[in-house]
């Protein structure tokens, strides 16, 4: 162990009731280092380590299965993967967005095990776990996670990890895990106890005092931690949350490190980030694989809703916006970004974007943020109708930026995805009126009588309710909906000009509420149209494009010819010219 507090140090062996069976002392080594050799500890074998006498968790637990505030046990990695990983590359993925406790009424690897056969027929081929590191409670997101060695106990064992891992690369899958390196969880955090210089003043985030990369042994928990979940666990790279708030002032920042070392361990192995700031250099510079872009999911909500609350201001609603980015990557380049922001220099958000590929991007109409941070945790097809929907999901699965679906989007599922936790005394009191007042400012929720609607993030019902409808699948319009996703997913991965990734043969435009989408290769060309508006719209005349060679290939509405209906969309396919 590693502490500049402990004046003494030891390890304690604990039984399963949580007697102490016996006490190691451990050696001072110099630097904070304390350590020793115990014969005969095998695995299963439960533990805490002393400071000065009193008994903390390990952070590098293997495994935590009375919880964060509990003993660890002595874990080896036994499974035998009888599985290799898939090779894909990143301009081939469609990620597919997994919370494991609602994924499944059971909410456990096994369960969501057993799923994986659907979303192979599905025609996804990415899975990405929310956060699996350790976290306090019986429910959660996990991005409040404090043990990044630790599979969390409620979703199952290690093993059960495993072999859900091995399962999915059977079936095609690459797996990824969405990893929180900015900050650790308030409950079970339990860093501060043995070096209070894992942390800094220097830097700020929203949860408290920043991590301290340039401290050496917080900069090798995170690589350790990284390779402990590639090398063990087979997963397949990560999603970085909010990376924006991993702050560095080391003359290599921990970011590029940690691609570096992602990629070196070999495997084909990705790195995402989660970051508003549209900033190119985390590809271009650190070597990270591409960055999630918020500017697509809201000038689609925008467009499809008129929503103005929060962030939502800073977009104009307009299938010309549309166009735009599609062009463009993103839509803030270096404008002034009109909200209040500490991480934008000079109030101004994002760089040109001209130097990334389209795999870069990481598009979506829906994930875990988008859904779950808003009051009542509702769907896209609750605020934008059924149809409105289905055109933005054509648009989605058209382009040649990644795409990313959360569950449950492939059926339009009726269940919502709200913010829930299960934190105790204080902390979880807190939880509770801070989602209250998070949306004091919202146009929709004045008054009490509206707050009263907003779900408590404390009870068990606000989890058990976002839990999926499996059996709505087959139903109506959830059965329509399944099918178009199965159409596009199929036409994006078998189509010779769609599953040519590439920004240089792209162009976009609008006329009115239409927006038109070309993209071509190999002397093919396909013309995406869609009407955003509300009334119906005839075809738009498209720059280039010989409409008269071009026929449909799929459509979202039945459609007169040459007619778009309100929030349609038609895909044509032929020969250029």
């Amino acid at each position: 162990m590693w502490s500049t507090r402990a004046r003494s140090a030891g390890v304690v062996l604990l039984g399963e009731e949580g007697e102490v069976l016996n006490r190691h002392p451990l050696q001072a080594r110099g630097g904070g280092v304390f350590e020793t050799k115990v014969e005969g500890v095998g695995v299963g074998t439960r533990y805490k380590f002393e400071v000065d006498g009193q008994a903390f968790p390990d952070p590098y637990a293997r495994f935590l299965p009375e919880g964060v505030h509990g003993p660890a046990v002595v874990w080896e990695n036994r499974f035998e993967f009888r599985h290799a990983s898939p090779k894909l590359r990143a301009d081939e993925l469609v990620i597919y967005e997994m919370h494991v406790g609602t994924f499944t009424e059971e909410g456990t690897y096994r369960a969501a095990a057993e799923k994986l056969p659907f979303l192979k027929d599905l025609g996804v081929n990415c899975l990405e776990l929310l956060p699996v590191s350790s976290f306090p409670g019986t429910r959660g997101w996990g991005y409040d996670g404090v043990a990044h060695f630790a599979p969390y106990k409620e979703y199952g064992s290690p093993e059960q990890l495993q072999a859900f891992i091995d399962r999915a690369h059977e079936l095609g899958f690459v797996v990824l895990l969405d990893m929180v390196y900015n900050h650790f969880g308030p409950d079970g955090n339990y860093l501060g106890a043995y070096s209070p210089e894992y942390f800094t003043d220097r830097h700020k985030t929203p949860w408290g005092d920043g991590l301290d990369y340039s401290n050496p042994f917080m900069r090798h928990l995170v690589l350790d931690s990284a390779e402990h979940w590639l090398r063990e666990y087979r997963f397949d790279g990560f999603r970085l949350d909010a990376t924006q708030d991993i702050q560095d002032d080391s003359e290599k920042h921990v970011l590029r490190e940690l691609a570096e070392h992602v990629h070196a361990l070999g495997g084909g192995h990705f790195l995402f980030c989660e970051d508003y700031r549209n900033s190119p250099h985390l590809v271009t510079e650190f070597g990270t694989d591409g960055i999630w872009a918020d500017d697509f999911h809201h000038q689609v909500r925008v467009t499809l809703t008129g929503e103005q609350d929060s962030y939502y201001s800073a977009f104009t609603p307009g299938a010309a916006g549309l166009a735009r980015l599609i062009e463009r990557g993103w839509l803030y380049e270096g404008q002034q970004w009109p909200l209040e922001n500490e991480h934008l220099e000079g109030g101004r958000r994002g760089q040109s974007a001209g130097a990334l590929r389209a795999e870069n991007f990481v598009y979506f109409i829906q994930n875990h943020d988008q859904i779950g941070n808003r009051a009542l945790g509702d769907r896209l097809p609750e605020t934008a109708g059924l149809e409105g929907y289905l055109t933005a999901s054509a648009l989605l699965l058209f382009l040649p930026m990644t795409p990313l679906l959360f569950q449950g989007q492939e059926w339009a599922a009726s269940t919502p995805f709200q913010f829930f936790s299960d934190h105790h005394g204080e902390l979880g009191q807190l939880v509770s009126q801070g989602r209250l007042s998070e949306f004091g400012h919202f146009a929709a929720f004045q008054g009490p009588e509206m707050q009263k609607k907003i779900p408590d993030p404390q009870a068990e019902s606000t989890f058990v309710t976002s839990k999926l409808n499996w059996n709505e699948i087959g139903e109506g319009e959830h059965a329509r909906t399944l099918e178009l996703y199965r159409a596009l997913l199929a036409l994006r991965r078998e189509d010779p000009v769609l599953r040519h990734a590439s920004r240089g043969d792209l162009q976009a435009g609008a006329v009115g509420n239409v927006l038109w989408v070309r993209r071509w290769h190999d002397g093919q060309e396909r013309v995406l149209l869609a009407n955003f508006g509300q009334e119906e719209a005839t075809w738009p005349q498209v720059p280039d494009a010989g409409m008269a060679n071009l026929s449909p290939m799929l459509s979202t509405q039945e459609l007169a010819p040459g007619r778009l209906a309100p929030r349609s969309t038609v895909i044509l396919g032929g020969a250029r010219g």
